[in-house]
C-alpha cells in the first residue's frame, strides 16, 4: 500500500464504491470524467464498480430490451480502459439482490420532502419531458443510490460536481438510520474529480442522446472525418483571422491528449493566425486516436472471449454479495429485525 493510501478501520484500505448507468455507449467523456480518474484508485483502496442497471430502469422502464447489451459493452469498455478485476471489484447492481433490500429499507424512514428537494429532480423531469417519469422509481432513485453506497459502507464515493448533493443526501440518509438504530454506517465522503469536460463535436456538452458524441469504440477513421466537420471559434471565419482557443470546442481535446509543446504550438498559433483550424484538429485527432488504439486492441480481445466476461463479472457479483450481506446483517440486527 502506498504512502498516499488512506487506511479505514482496522488497518485496511478505505473503500470507494462508484458506477455507471447502462444507456448507451461509452465515450471519450466517460473515459475523461470518470475511467481516467478509478483506474489509479484501484491500487490504494478496496474499489467496488458497479453496473447500475436498475439505476437504468428509473428513465428507461417502458423499453429496457437494450440495457442487457449495454450493460455488455459498458463491461468491455470498463476493462478496455484499465479496471482490472484483480484489483477492483466489478459487478452488474442487479445481481446483488442486497441493494434492493436495503433500499426497501432505508426508504422506509426517508422523509420525501428530501427527494423532492434534490436539485437534479426537476431539472431531469425538464430534459426528459418526453418520458413519463411521475414515477416512485423517478423519484426515489437517490435512495437506491445511497443504498448502493451504504451496502458496502464505502468511505470515498469518486463524483462529479453535479453529484454532490445527491452524496449528501446518503450522507443524511446515513445520519437518520444511524441516530434512530444505532451507528452501523459510515459517511462517505465526496472525491471531486478533476474538471475535464471535454464537448461534442457540435460544441456542446458531449452527450449520447446528443449523437455528438465520439465512442471509446468508434472506427478510428470515422472519427477523424467527424473530428474534421467540428466546430470552432465562430469568430474565426477566415483562415487569417486570429481566433481564441479558449472559447475553441477543440482546444479542451489538446489539453487532455497534446503535450505541452503541442498545447503552447496551437495556443500561439491560433492567436496569431499562424495554423489554420483544419491542422489544429489534425494533431488533436492523431492524439486522441493513439490514445484510444490500445483501449481498443484490449476491447476486441475481451470481445473475442465473452465467457471471460461474464466470468469476471460473475465473480465480481459473489464478492460484493459477500460484502453486502455482512452489512445487511448488521442493518437487520440494528433494526431488530434479524
Amino acid at each position: 500500500m502506498s504512502e498516499t493510501a488512506a487506511s479505514g478501520s482496522a488497518g485496511r484500505k478505505k473503500r470507494v464504491l462508484s458506477g455507471m448507468r447502462p444507456t448507451g455507449t461509452l465515450h471519450v467523456g466517460n473515459l475523461v470524467g470518470a475511467l481516467d480518474n478509478w483506474i489509479p484508485m484501484q491500487d490504494d483502496y478496496d474499489c467496488y464498480f458497479a453496473i447500475v442497471d436498475w439505476h437504468a430502469l428509473t428513465t428507461d422502464y417502458a423499453s429496457p430490451g437494450s440495457i442487457r447489451s449495454y450493460i455488455e459493452e459498458m463491461a468491455l469498455d470498463w476493462l478496455a480502459a484499465g479496471l482490472d478485476p484483480c484489483r477492483s471489484t466489478i459487478f452488474i447492481q442487479s445481481a446483488v439482490k442486497e441493494h434492493a433490500e436495503l433500499h426497501l429499507l432505508l426508504s422506509m424512514l426517508v422523509p420525501l420532502g428530501w427527494l423532492y428537494r434534490v436539485p437534479t429532480y426537476k431539472e431531469q423531469l425538464r430534459e426528459l419531458s418526453g418520458k413519463d417519469l411521475e414515477t416512485y422509481g423517478f423519484l426515489g432513485y437517490p435512495v437506491l443510490q445511497a443504498a448502493d453506497i451504504l451496502a458496502y459502507r464505502a468511505e470515498i464515493v469518486p463524483v462529479g460536481e453535479d453529484q454532490v448533493a445527491h452524496l449528501e443526501l446518503t450522507r443524511e440518509i446515513a445520519r437518520r438510520f444511524n441516530s434512530i438504530y444505532g451507528a452501523v454506517f459510515p459517511l462517505p465522503e465526496a472525491r471531486l474529480r478533476p474538471v475535464a469536460r471535454l464537448p461534442g463535436v457540435d460544441g456542446r456538452k458531449m452527450s449520447k442522446s446528443y449523437g455528438n458524441a465520439i465512442g471509446l469504440n468508434e472506427n478510428l477513421a470515422d472519427m477523424r472525418k467527424r473530428i474534421a466537420t467540428m466546430v470552432t471559434d465562430p469568430a474565426r471565419r477566415r483562415r487569417s483571422d486570429p481566433g481564441n482557443p479558449e472559447v475553441c470546442p477543440v482546444f479542451p481535446f489538446h489539453k487532455t491528449f497534446s503535450t505541452a509543446e503541442q498545447i503552447a504550438w496551437v495556443d500561439q498559433g491560433c492567436r496569431s493566425a499562424g495554423i489554420g483550424c483544419l491542422e489544429c484538429k489534425g494533431v488533436m485527432a492523431d492524439n486522441l486516436a493513439a490514445h484510444l488504439e490500445p483501449i481498443q486492441a484490449r476491447r476486441a480481445e475481451y470481445a473475442a472471449h465473452p465467457e471471460q466476461v461474464r466470468e469476471i463479472l460473475g465473480d465480481g457479483a459473489q464478492r460484493a454479495r459477500r460484502q453486502a450481506a455482512e452489512t445487511l446483517r448488521g442493518v437487520r440486527s440494528a433494526m431488530g429485525l434479524e
